[in-house]
């Protein structure tokens, strides 16, 4: 349990093992993130400004779709900001 909570706190950091491991789902946990640390008032501690620049930084090394990621932040962020208006 400890080690999911870890990777889930610092995902920034061990961003290059959940790339390799989870393959598509990894954009599905960055949208879960960027969603939860603009929607929810009770996470605002998750990695969410780390998270962009390493995922651009995976981005530039052609680990991951900089033509998905680019929505799917836009996406998460917006809605995010929507449901913690709301």
């Amino acid at each position: 349990m400890n080690w999911v909570v870890e990777i889930f706190l610092h995902l920034d950091k061990h961003l290059e093992d959940v790339i390799r491991d989870y393959g598509y789902w990894t954009y599905v946990i960055f949208f879960v993130i960027i969603f939860c640390e603009t929607g929810l008032v009770v996470t605002p501690f998750l990695p969410g400004d780390s998270l962009l620049f390493a995922a651009g930084a995976f981005a530039a090394l052609d680990s991951l779709n900089i033509w998905i990621l680019y929505p799917l932040f836009c996406f998460a962020a917006i809605g995010g900001n929507l449901s913690n208006y709301w």
